[in-house]
């Protein structure tokens, strides 16, 4: 009888609970919020927050002006007043064979008389698109058509201007527009087989790359990547269009430890219309991150071991293709590939990013003497070089220096090695530099100030701001939000990490609050950063208005903290982390005005690991989590990513399988909620149907919610609104 009346009141206060957390839900999705609230149609369906950029900014050479994409038409603007001088190209131009097109980019040749459009843009996976091209001569106010049908990928000008070359179908078509005469490079393409002048799905996800091709500074070769990929394992994503069958559609998706496409480099020469291989590897297994042109003589390809702890940067003579490696790196752990590689000196020299000495830092290398020595000093670590003036040898950078959790612009004479600070602003700074190297836009944000674009010369010197966002700041202002404070915390282990926590509006010490982790956690990232985190910012202060702390910890295995604290996590993904989200939980819950039993975390992508393992390894600490498209073991997902810092799954399974929320399901106690796009091409649906499965097995109780034709962003129409919902009715309800 008293177990019966127990059970009758748990009924009781849960009948109770569930109009109080609908009514909280319906509150926060009310088109209108009261005043100073946030809702969630105001973040994810009105547009009322969202912050406005500068959209169609493309820097002419004369360094002084600039070209909008506006209304359809091409106007150039005077860039230090901001004045318009004239309309270069307007919608009455872009009329061909009876039909109007609707410029989506536009790309000028390097002696600015011609310009490429694209239009009917079509995505592919993540990363690449595919359009139809075409060019107007400003000259002879003339509109070609190059490549129609919408399935020519990576268009670009030949270096004077005279052709373009694109990929269609897997190969490589070069066209001379105004005679319409074709050359095919390659020829042998054929999907989920062979690609020409195009990377497959790991190398464009993994290395950050897409285009496979390179023209030669002349225009006399194009470099070029050819993918063989028939040994490459199949996935097969299914699409649900309201018919009979779903449409499956087949791509290569290399995993932990399965077979990769075998990858060369091959080199077209116009004057003999003949492609000849590079010889750049011995072994079938390592990749080719990079191809880049010194000059016209001398192409440059990086070649990374399948470990991914051996870079050698080889230099190719074009005349005879012979090659030798000017720079040898090996690592205990392993190389990040980047972009930050930059030519002078007819290509005699060259800067790059290295972690050789504990940090991120700027090398110069003179392939003539071998010598290579540290620009930057080894005490913080470099984010990005946004530009070299080789001329003078004054390199702009940005980095940490200040703080990990800050970037600021840097310039420094490589001769005299004196180094100025250029960024005097607090927060977040994101520097791109215009054509020519006079001025440069910075995009300065701060965690509670949405960006601000503003015109500097390269002495740092403020011109004029172009765009302020004060229309949203204002909105921000009317708000009624919690207090944001970034701080360092020390675990048991005496670790120091980074974090940021959002107190509620009207916060009390004296109240028992419960807490909400947001984290990503993976090798490299960081969520504890002093700029502008977009929609989630309003969300979470969304869920400070309910009650709720909000609070971020980058843990071990993050970025910009040096070589060791970053990659401290090899060969374990998830150990040390999770340990890390686990103890800035327990230091959370010695807070008197926390409620240590209502302790949460919810994560995307690693963050779905990461809140997967904290609902598993971390089940007495963490009573309710939110993994989104989350990774449930290493071995479903690609090669590169994970045996980056896992190695193979043959190599290393006691790491693949203890760090794995799949091996560790029996330990749920909480509250789960698994949440996946159905056509997740990144983190397959694999992942979490693995995990449900387990969960099933040994009669877990979880929630779940899943997307059909959603990718890993799991975005488009109204579904952020209707995911967003989702988690908030969650919350409100577990948390």
């Amino acid at each position: 009888m008293i177990k019966a009346l127990q059970n009758l009141s748990l009924l009781v206060g849960f009948l109770i609970c569930i109009p109080q957390v609908q009514a909280q839900l319906n509150a926060s999705s009310n088109n209108s919020s009261i005043e100073g609230e946030i809702t969630l149609k105001d973040i994810w369906a009105s547009g009322k927050f969202n912050p406005k950029g500068i959209k169609g900014f493309t820097a002419m050479k004369d360094g002084k002006s600039f070209v909008a994409l506006e209304e359809n038409a091409l106007n150039i603007y005077d860039l230090k007043s901001g004045k318009k001088s004239k309309t270069l190209l307007s919608e009455a131009d872009l009329s061909i064979n009876d039909k109007t097109l609707k410029i989506a980019s536009f790309k000028f040749s390097d002696d600015e008389t011609k310009i490429l459009i694209t239009t009917d843009v079509k995505s592919i996976y993540r990363h690449s698109t595919s359009s139809s091209v075409y060019v107007y001569d400003l000259k002879l106010k003339k509109l070609y058509s190059v490549f129609e049908g919408g399935n020519c990928m990576y268009p670009t000008f030949s270096p004077d201007g005279s052709k373009v070359v694109g990929v269609t179908d897997n190969n490589i078509l070069v066209m001379d527009y105004v005679t319409q005469f074709i050359t095919l490079i390659g020829g042998d393409g054929l999907a989920n087989e062979v690609l020409n002048g195009r990377v497959d799905w790991v190398y464009e996800e993994e290395f950050s790359m897409s285009r496979g091709y390179e023209w030669s500074p002349d225009g006399k070769h194009i470099a070029y990547y050819k993918f063989v990929e028939k040994l490459v394992p199949e996935f097969t994503l299914e699409l649900y269009q309201g018919k009979s069958y779903p449409v499956r559609e087949n791509y290569k998706y290399p995993k932990a430890g399965e077979a990769n496409s075998v990858v060369s480099v091959y080199l077209f020469d116009f004057a003999t219309s003949n492609s000849r291989l590079i010889e750049t590897t011995e072994e079938d297994d390592s990749y080719l991150p990079r191809i880049q042109w010194a000059n016209k003589d001398f192409l440059y390809i990086q070649k990374l071991n399948r470990h991914q702890n051996h870079l050698e940067v080889m230099k190719v003579n074009v005349t005879n293709s012979q090659s030798v490696v000017i720079w040898e790196e090996k690592n205990k752990y392993y190389i990040d590939i980047n972009n930050e590689f930059y030519f002078a000196n007819e290509g005699n020299t060259f800067l790059f990013l290295t972690e050789m000495n504990g940090y991120n830092q700027i090398m110069r290398m003179d392939t003539r003497t071998m010598e290579a020595t540290l620009v930057t000093e080894p005490m913080y670590d470099v984010d990005k070089i946004v530009f070299y003036d080789a001329a003078k040898e004054i390199v702009y950078y940005t980095s940490a220096e200040v703080s990990p959790t800050e970037r600021h612009l840097y310039k420094i004479d490589i001769k005299k090695k004196n180094k100025e600070k250029l960024s005097n602003q607090v927060g977040w700074n994101s520097v791109n530099f215009i054509t020519g190297g006079m001025f440069y836009v910075n995009i300065h944000s701060t965690f509670t100030t949405p960006s601000v674009y503003s015109l500097h010369d390269n002495n740092g010197k403020l011109i004029r701001v172009l765009e302020d966002n004060k229309e949203l700041k204002a909105r921000i202002d009317s708000l009624s939000l919690g207090k944001s404070e970034f701080g360092q915390l020390t675990t048991e282990e005496g670790i120091s990490l980074n974090y940021w926590q959002i107190l509620p509006p009207n916060f009390n010490e004296n109240k028992k609050y419960p807490v909400l982790f947001f984290v990503y956690g993976g090798p490299g990232s960081q969520t504890v950063k002093n700029s502008w985190g977009g929609p989630n910012f309003f969300w979470h202060q969304l869920l400070a208005q309910q009650g709720y702390i909000v609070m971020s910890v980058d843990n071990r295995g993050t970025g910009f903290r040096g070589e060791e604290f970053k990659k401290s996590t090899y060969l374990n993904l998830g150990k040390l982390e999770i340990q890390d989200q686990i103890a800035s939980a327990k230091w959370m819950a010695q807070k008197p005005y926390v409620n240590k039993d209502r302790i949460g975390i919810w994560g995307w992508s690693y963050g779905g690991f990461m809140s997967s393992l904290g609902i598993t390894l971390g089940a007495d600490v963490f009573k309710t989590a939110i993994a989104v498209a989350p990774v449930t073991h290493w071995k479903y997902y690609d090669n590169i990513y994970t045996e980056r810092y896992m190695r193979t799954p043959q190599e290393n399974k006691e790491g693949y399988d203890f760090n794995a929320p799949l091996s560790h399901v029996d330990k749920i106690k909480g509250n789960y909620l698994l949440i996946h796009g159905m056509a997740d091409d990144n983190v397959h649906m694999q992942h979490a149907t693995e995990m449900i499965r387990a969960m099933i097995d040994k009669n877990i109780a979880f929630q779940s919610e899943f997307y059909p034709n959603k990718n890993h962003g799991i975005y488009g129409g109204m579904t952020r609104l209707h995911l967003y919902s989702r988690m908030t009715s969650f919350i409100l309800e577990k948390l």
